[in-house]
């Protein structure tokens, strides 16, 4: 479905109702799939943490996770230790080209058995599941979070618990320190210290109620909206001032880009600062939040302003590559953009092209973080429904502020 956009000058100040974290939701339901008597509310209604759900509580040998890439690595630990279960776990075309091997080869310095169906080093994969012979494990450190909270979420399953040795720079350090947190939450004991996480076995059952926080990347179009507004206010929840969520660094990001956020009890309001000055930091790291970098970009190209950003390695290997598709579209409205593999420079222009239709390449992000510019110019927004992936109810949201969809 192809979605048009109208240009709109004013936004209706609102309260909106952001769905569970995604992060928060597939650590949240793995670990349930482990301990039972975990119970959580405010669960995402991503299609990621649907498929997450429902491979967890399937009995078939193939297990298709389409585009969830999350869901991806943390199945593939959470079968391999699944005694007696033969899995084969694949994904769509996009997911076979995304890497597995860094994993992979993680659990089998563990003891696990794991194969490739078709092409080494990705899905889809065939595991058979058994119990780990060893209780330690080293990988790099810059490599993605997911691959060692994959690791973390299965450890205190195991009758050693898991010590795991990081090699060189850790990157994304809030997605560990958040899987490291939920695990606490849940009454299992673990720490990170100088590149090392050791996870203690649990030896008894855990109950435990838990309560998902919103999802902070979603938070990022709407400080987008208002950043990119006239004078707009907007309350978004269920949200809190000591997040486990990495791009919660938006509070202090957009505050460069005229936006003041207020923590309420349970919720926060976003308010535009009239006649601020505008600049992003020159050189800002985003290596513990690359999922708010499409959003940043886009905002800046609206308001006129350059950025350099640096930090985003990882966005070359998700759901498509994040930089060359940003450059590719931005160029399209009238802007340019430098890359490398992991920096991005926008340079400052006045100009947007009107009537652009955006390519989304399969990607739910370069949808929602392109659409703020209809505060700016008409916009189509090619196969739009891919922001069900992580916020199927985006577009129903965005017509709640007033944005003319057609």
């Amino acid at each position: 479905m192809n979605l048009k956009l109208e240009h709109i000058s004013n936004l209706k100040d609102n309260t909106l109702q952001i769905t569970g974290s995604k992060s928060e939701t597939n650590r949240l339901l793995l670990l349930q799939a482990l301990y039972p008597n975990v119970n959580i509310d405010n669960v995402s209604n991503s299609d990621d943490s649907q498929l997450m759900q429902k491979a967890l509580t399937s009995d078939e040998t193939i297990v298709d996770i389409h585009h969830a890439g999350t869901a991806m690595r943390f199945l593939t630990a959470y079968f391999a230790v699944q005694e007696g279960r033969e899995t084969i776990l694949t994904g769509s075309k996009r997911m076979q080209e995304r890497p597995i091997k860094i994993l992979v080869d993680a659990l089998k310095q563990l003891g696990c058995e794991i194969g490739y169906e078709k092409e080494i080093g990705y899905p889809p994969i065939k595991i058979m599941g058994k119990k780990p012979t060893s209780n330690r494990v080293e990988l790099q450190a810059n490599v993605s979070s997911q691959y060692i909270s994959a690791l973390m979420l299965i450890a205190s399953s195991l009758p050693n618990g898991l010590v795991i040795s990081l090699l060189g720079k850790v990157t994304s350090v809030p997605y560990i320190k958040m899987t490291l947190s939920l695990l606490e939450d849940i009454g299992v004991q673990g720490t990170f210290e100088n590149n090392t996480i050791t996870i203690e076995p649990n030896k008894v059952g855990l109950s435990k109620n838990m309560v998902v926080e919103s999802d902070w990347s979603s938070a990022s179009y709407f400080y987008s909206i208002v950043a990119l507004s006239s004078n707009a206010t907007l309350t978004i929840g269920s949200y809190k001032k000591e997040s486990y969520q990495g791009d919660s660094a938006l509070v202090e990001i957009y505050k460069n880009l005229g936006v003041e956020t207020i923590f309420g009890e349970q919720n926060i309001t976003l308010k535009k600062i009239p006649d601020s000055t505008v600049a992003i930091p020159e050189g800002l790291d985003l290596s513990n939040s690359p999922d708010i970098a499409q959003t940043i970009v886009v905002t800046c190209f609206g308001l006129s302003i350059g950025c350099y950003l640096t930090g985003l390695h990882t966005l070359k290997i998700k759901e498509t590559d994040r930089l060359e598709a940003l450059k590719a579209e931005i160029e399209k409205l009238g802007g340019e953009i430098q890359i490398t593999q992991d920096t991005l420079r926008l340079l400052p222009t006045s100009q947007i092209n009107k009537g652009i239709s955006i390519a989304t390449y399969n990607d739910h992000r370069m949808a929602m973080a392109f659409a703020p510019l209809a505060l700016r110019t008409n916009l189509d927004i090619e196969d739009a429904n891919v922001v069900s992936k992580s916020y199927p109810d985006f577009w129903t949201d965005l017509q709640q502020l007033g944005f003319k969809t057609l």
